[in-house]
């Protein structure tokens, strides 16, 4: 910032303004409407001028040195002082940096005379960083309210909600593939379409929302499958659709703990959203983290299992393994639980269209889902017909399936 440089006459003012109110710099600072600092600035340019003669300590200048001449007798005959101007503020490390280093000039026996602070701009002060994150956090209040939960008479009986390859992300022209599809889109799309199944489906004790793979398009900013390189048309940058996701899937499982009493939610990385599906089942983890009605499955494995009375479910994307696989890999890797169960059912997801195989695997009913999302372009050129739709089933602890609900989307 360049320094002050007044005239003779302003500082003459300002010597005026400060004799008329008692060489005080406060009333002179308010009576000239400036700061105390500025008048001082001022008082110490005229006393280097000499505008304020020249006694012991001129405003703004220290004693630096005296000096005497006495005469025969010891008498003070003349005294002489050197001044110097008058240190500056305390010093305070500027915004945005942090000290670099300190050097000193010292005398011969190793005392301080002068000192110099050498700071750096980048740096941030990581004391700084705490105050400033307890100040941001200081009336922060969860963004995850805890749902009460609803007054209903709730039956003893498991609702599965298998939501098939949600795609989030997915750009779809009409031109070249008769919908137009892309990210606000599909938040509409799914929110009204959840809402008609979950008020159609029965309000049980327990609820499994089931996200069954490619949760994502795509799993990076590179927009290709990660197994075999397809190009992917993506409506978005990933942190955009990653967080648009997370917000989307929020808004469902909250429709279901305003119809259930207890929500599970089991979220399984699919071929298109390898690594990021972590990211979306993480997110859910810690927004539901005070909930004791909401639990996120955090498990790794590309298949899971749950067992509700004498039901067993099995399921996987599917882009690993088929469905007919399935009822084996159940038997040996939970034998304990495929012995106690009756009633055994696979889910897989991945082909995008509605399959059911039943008994002749190996003592399960296994089946596909179709999705809520359109085809996109390397789908529809390739000539698939899967139609759309989305399902809400339910099962009783000793029979099994006793019904389900499915909202086609055209």
């Amino acid at each position: 910032m360049a320094i002050e440089r007044l005239s003779d006459d302003d500082l003459r003012d300002t010597i005026k303004a400060w004799e008329k109110h008692g060489r005080s710099k406060n009333a002179t600072a308010k009576a000239l409407n400036v700061t105390r600092c500025t008048i001082r600035h001022r008082l110490k340019q005229a006393a280097k001028r000499g505008m304020l003669g020249f006694d012991a300590v001129l405003p703004g200048f220290v004693v630096h040195k005296t000096s005497e001449q006495r005469g025969p007798n010891d008498e003070i005959q003349k005294r002489w002082v050197q001044q110097k101007p008058a240190p500056g503020e305390a010093f305070e490390v500027p915004a945005g940096h942090t000290v670099k280093g300190v050097s000193a000039l010292i005398d011969p026996d190793g005392r301080e005379l002068a000192k110099w602070v050498k700071t750096k701009e980048g740096a941030i002060d990581p004391k700084q960083i705490v105050a400033d994150l307890e100040a941001a956090f200081k009336d922060f209040v969860p963004s995850a309210p805890i749902r009460p939960a609803p007054d209903f008479q709730f039956v003893d009986q498991l609702a599965l909600v298998p939501w098939s390859d949600p795609h989030f992300g997915l750009f779809s022209w009409q031109g070249e593939t008769g919908k137009n599809w892309d990210l606000k889109t599909a938040v509409k799309v799914v929110k009204q379409t959840f809402a008609r199944v979950i008020a159609r489906t029965e309000p049980t004790k327990r609820a499994i929302l089931l996200i069954g793979g490619d949760t994502l398009h795509s799993n990076t900013n590179e927009n290709r499958t990660a197994r075999s390189g397809h190009a992917l048309q993506v409506d978005g940058r990933f942190p955009k659709v990653l967080l648009t996701t997370c917000e989307t899937i929020v808004v469902v499982a909250d429709m279901m703990l305003d119809h259930h009493e207890e929500v599970e939610i089991i979220l399984i990385p699919g071929n298109h959203d390898e690594e990021a599906a972590y990211a979306v089942q993480y997110f859910l983890h810690a927004w539901y983290r005070n909930d004791p009605r909401v639990s996120v499955d955090l498990s790794a494995s590309l298949f899971r299992f749950r067992e509700f009375g004498r039901v067993m479910l099995g399921t996987t994307h599917g882009h690993t393994v088929k469905a007919a696989q399935m009822p084996e890999i159940m038997a040996s890797r939970e034998p304990e639980m495929w012995g106690r169960t009756k009633a055994r059912y696979v889910h897989t997801f991945h082909v995008h269209h509605n399959s059911k195989h039943v008994a002749t695997l190996g003592g399960c009913i296994a089946e596909t889902h179709e999705i809520i999302a359109p085809q996109d372009a390397w789908h529809f050129n390739a000539g698939y017909l899967a139609g759309r739709s989305q399902k809400s089933i339910i099962y009783d602890r000793e029979r099994g399936e006793v019904s389900r609900v499915t909202e086609a989307i055209y």
